[in-house]
């Protein structure tokens, strides 16, 4: 038997896109005495269809619309003919079109299908420049097939004439029923809602989004902020670690520099929307000595010094400040995984079992004080699992981490909640295609995930996130779905030309 993994990536190749209300629009508002409604009613009559499908004249349509509307038929031609001057192009969607077939050459294909008359098509000619109509490598109007969308005999006609597999086919319209068409002929459809939402899914559905995601992180390194829900930008040191421990790019992230102490802060700079005085906090400084060089002698120091720092039950605490008490589930697990990593777990062992019954209770299930989701305990779990190394630890939390990650496949989440339980569930064994294929959508035109909230401000509330971590572990999600291969590999694998990959 093959071991063959099928791709999630889609290898799109074909577009096809409508022109009214899609790369073109108009208005109905005229100077006429015509209202926008009427002139809404005649054009989706049965009069109007036939029209655009060539069974009537342009004289025979307008003459048979002013009777049925008791219009005058001058007045309602004067109507079209402004309605069709005030006609609006999307250079921006024009300008990504001709962005992906300079990317791709000669694979991919650009066709217009559309209903529309004749005479419309032909006025439609004359006002928009040859530029721009250069896009497409052929249209088709209802007029010259003698057949109309929704009817499944054109979008047959089209895909025949033009030689399209529907499996590799893009298809934009308007209006649903259109594209559900497309799509029961196993089309990729796109709704078109706004130009900015079609372009990032006409982004996403052509080329590869790991080389777009890595363009990205590249073209940002070393800006790669945290940014707050009210607005604000910041530096810190926590999301650069975890960047470099999923890329294990050095260049890609701006780190403070290590203390003598070995001590690590949240923050890069000045504190901020907190404290003026920000304490060195246990979360970070385990984070960054799993991730980064540091002596051993140095490492071993610290921890005893994280030990003085529990609660009144023996659990670890988040500060290396007696002044500010607090505990988080989330914050144990990355102790966990430090101590675990330097052998000393047993000097954890309440922390552990406190976390243990965190997951048997899903008790993470709405977050914890310092982290906004579910699946960053999930998540971070999985990472303690990897990184501890020990038999004993995995028996005791794999069977529940695996049934917990599970029931989750399919939950909503932001883009970062998808691609921790992406990550966490292809770590236990399970490919979350489901996910993977939703956090596929969520890319953005330039290459990015949007940063989400990740963790919180615990007083405040306030949301952080971090569209460069965001970014990062999407990669690896998709990366880790695709069965390419180890994550560790991932930023290799993404250095080759796409025809070699």
């Amino acid at each position: 038997m093959s071991n063959h993994i099928p791709s999630i990536i889609l290898n799109c190749h074909t577009l096809i896109l409508d022109i009214g209300d899609v790369l073109f629009t108009w208005s109905s508002q005229t100077s006429t005495s015509i209202s926008p409604g009427t002139f809404h009613s005649i054009t989706t009559s049965s009069t109007w269809e036939l029209y655009e499908c060539g069974k009537l004249t342009q004289d025979e349509c307008y003459c048979l619309c002013a009777d049925e509307w008791s219009l005058d038929t001058e007045e309602l031609g004067r109507a079209l003919r402004l309605a069709g001057q005030s006609i609006s192009i999307d250079h921006d969607l024009i300008s990504l079109i001709r962005q992906l077939k300079v990317e791709m050459g000669s694979s991919l294909r650009v066709f217009a299908m559309t209903n529309m008359s004749h005479p419309d098509y032909t006025f439609l000619r004359e006002h928009v420049g040859d530029e721009d109509w250069s896009i497409f490598d052929e249209v088709f109007t209802s007029a010259a097939a003698g057949m109309r969308k929704p009817d499944l005999c054109f979008y047959r006609h089209v895909l025949e004439i033009t030689h399209s597999s529907p499996d590799t086919t893009v298809f934009v319209d308007d209006k649903v029923e259109n594209v559900l068409v497309a799509r029961s002929f196993g089309m990729q459809g796109v709704v078109f809602s706004s130009s900015q939402g079609a372009r990032a899914n006409i982004r996403g559905l052509f080329g590869s989004p790991l080389a777009r995601g890595k363009a990205y992180l590249d073209s940002h390194a070393n800006i790669l902020y945290s940014t707050t829900t009210t607005g604000v930008s910041f530096e810190d040191n926590f999301t650069q670690l975890l960047i470099l421990e999923v890329t294990g790019q050095r260049e890609l992230v701006d780190l403070a520099s290590q203390s003598v102490s070995g001590r690590w802060n949240f923050f890069k700079g000045k504190p901020v929307l907190t404290t003026t005085e920000y304490p060195n906090d246990i979360d970070t400084t385990s984070i960054a000595m799993t991730v980064l060089q540091h002596d051993k002698e140095l490492i071993q120091r610290v921890m005893d010094e994280m030990l003085a720092f529990k609660s009144p039950d023996g659990i670890i605490e988040m500060y290396f400040d007696h002044n500010r008490r607090r505990t988080d589930a989330v914050v144990c697990l990355n102790a966990l995984t430090l101590f675990y990593a330097q052998g000393r777990g047993s000097d954890l062992s309440i922390t552990e079992s406190w976390v243990f019954d965190v997951l048997k209770n899903r008790a993470y299930i709405d977050g914890t004080r310092y982290y906004a989701l579910a699946e960053c305990f999930l998540y971070l779990l999985s990472r303690l699992l990897k990184k501890a190394g020990d038999d004993k630890l995995r028996e005791r939390f794999l069977p529940l981490l695996k049934e917990h990650l599970q029931e989750r496949v399919g939950a909503p989440g932001n883009a970062v909640a998808l691609a921790m339980r992406i990550v966490a569930c292809a770590y236990v064994g399970i490919r979350d295609e489901t996910d993977t294929r939703r956090l596929l959508t969520m890319q953005l035109e330039d290459g990015s995930w949007e940063a989400g909230t990740l963790y919180k401000y615990g007083k405040s509330g306030i949301g952080i996130g971090n569209a460069g971590f965001t970014t990062a572990l999407a990669l690896e999600a998709v990366y880790s779905v695709e069965g390419r291969g180890h994550a560790a590999e991932m930023w290799e694998y993404l250095d080759v030309p796409r025809d070699m990959q």
